[in-house]
């Protein structure tokens, strides 16, 4: 048999990438590059940054303290007018404070949804160029924050929308061992967002993105069922936290965040220990 290509895949969902971060720093400490090439949605995406960069605790240290910050989310601010979650602000102080290498080990995949079409677009990041606007717009969450980041003169949103999972993406760019970090536990299944259908101005002003959110439940299984019935001569590699697992979109506290990262390292271990 020959050689098959290998793609790393990382889920965002906000403060749920505290598991990823764990996941990849077991990685980054036992030196495991084994991938090709990597993609990753909204915190997938900062979280591959640090691992791609050999950053060892980076990621952890962003999410516990700066994502938890009042810079970063605000309520009060939000009623007032602001950003929910500063992405921007999180980005560009976490670029500065915790400096990057600027060597990534693999091409990088970052995923964004366009607002016009509804549509998933894919940006390669290259050595000494990360494109900062692609990476703030896929962790840029509609409504929690305000405005859309513009990449290539298209203005874009949340990767997740549009493809929360890569792995199609990464299959058709050749990949046929594909490992997947999830920030949901096994089982879990997306269900419809019936709130969303309030949201009559945005329906109004972007049609397409507003589709794509309405059916955004039906993509997100749908990658679900191809993870777990893969094409023949395809393998994909699952780690995804445990049913245990405290962490939701906007938990800050400290504990569950703790016990969430530390999840995340167990699991790599598992990875590891499994002859990979």
């Amino acid at each position: 048999m020959g050689y098959k290509i290998k793609a790393l895949v990382v889920e965002g969902g906000a403060m749920r990438g505290i598991f990823a971060a764990g996941v990849l720093d077991t990685l980054i400490a036992y030196n495991y590059y084994d991938f090709d090439f990597s993609v990753g949605v909204s915190a997938g995406s900062t979280n591959l940054v640090g691992y791609l960069n050999k950053q060892l605790g980076r990621s952890e240290k962003i999410i516990k303290h700066y994502a938890t910050s009042d810079n970063f989310i605000n309520l009060t601010r939000f009623f007032k007018g602001g950003h929910l979650c500063d992405v921007e602000w999180l980005w560009r102080e976490s670029y500065h404070s915790e400096p990057l290498n600027n060597h990534l080990f693999t091409p990088l995949w970052v995923v964004t949804t366009s607002v016009i079409s509804g549509k998933a677009h894919y940006y390669k990041m290259v050595d000494q160029n990360l494109n900062h606007a692609a990476i703030i717009a896929s962790c840029a969450i509609p409504l929690a924050y305000r405005d859309y980041p513009i990449v290539d003169n298209i203005p874009m949103t949340d990767g997740g929308i549009a493809d929360s999972i890569p792995v199609e993406f990464a299959y058709r760019q050749g990949a046929r061992d594909i490992t997947v970090v999830l920030s949901r536990p096994h089982g879990y299944r997306k269900k419809s967002a019936h709130t969303l259908r309030w949201l009559t101005s945005l329906a109004k002003r972007y049609p397409a993105l507003y589709q794509a959110m309405l059916n955004r439940h039906i993509h997100y299984n749908r990658t679900l069922a191809f993870i777990d019935s893969p094409p023949i001569g395809c393998k994909i590699r699952v780690i995804s936290p445990p049913k245990s697992f405290p962490v939701g979109r906007f938990t800050r506290s400290q504990e569950k965040l703790d016990l969430g990262y530390r999840q995340g390292l167990k699991a790599g271990m598992r990875f590891l220990d499994k002859g990979n």
